[in-house]
Order: C-alpha cells, then structure tokens, then sequence
C-alpha cells in the first residue's frame, strides 16, 4: 500500500531545534546520532538509521547543493529497499503529525526533503 499522507502531517525539523508538542512522532532519519546532542534534549520516539542514505552516497554528497539533483535522484533509489520503513511512516501520519528529525546544517539540501517528498508526493 502507497497511499500518500496529508503534506501537513509530515513536518521536518533540526534535531537541534527544541522539541514541541505539536512534532508528533519524532523520527530521526540520519544515519549517525547528531554530535554533541544528548538523547534527553532530543526527544525521539524512534531512529530509523537505515532509512538514511548510505555511508558512501552520504560522504559522496557531502552535503554540497552542486550535487543536490544527482543525490536525490539516487538516494529515492536507495529509498526503494525501504519501502516497509517508509509504510511505516505513512501508516501513522495518515492520522497524527510526524517529525522527520535531521541533523544538516542545510535545511534546503538534506534526506528529510526526499523522504519527506516520497511520503506526501
């Protein structure tokens, strides 16, 4: 089953960003626990490390916008082997608000905007 959520329930934020009540579900989507974060102040109710890119396509990006089309394009490949993780999701934002956590710097150019995309797309 694909059926698609409503966008307002699919919401992103910084996993250093202070947690609300009106997250939800708060899902980390990286793969490596944001440094210097301790697990109080995040305030997750899962880390689905294996739904984040893998270690060569993540250091291959590096994060750098001049590869944003290429990465996005290999990482929804990448999302293809995930599809119970990404079910998952959908099956809970389908009634309550979901919070893909990230870490990046970037807040244009990171794997919670595709996962997010594929979620709600």
């Amino acid at each position: 089953m694909s059926t698609k959520v409503p966008a307002a329930n699919v919401k992103l934020k910084r996993a250093y960003e202070k947690p609300s009540a009106r997250d939800g579900m708060r899902i980390l989507v990286d793969r490596l626990w944001p440094r210097g974060l301790k697990k109080e102040a995040a305030a997750l109710d899962e880390w689905m490390k294996d739904l984040a890119p893998t270690t060569e396509l993540r250091k291959w990006f590096g994060h750098d916008p001049e590869r944003w089309a290429d990465f996005k394009r290999r990482y929804r490949v990448e999302l293809r082997h995930h599809a119970d993780l990404l079910e998952d999701i959908r099956r809970r934002a389908r009634s309550h608000p979901v919070t893909l956590v990230y870490a990046a710097r970037d807040e244009t150019h990171n794997e919670a905007i595709i996962i997010r995309d594929v979620l709600v797309g």
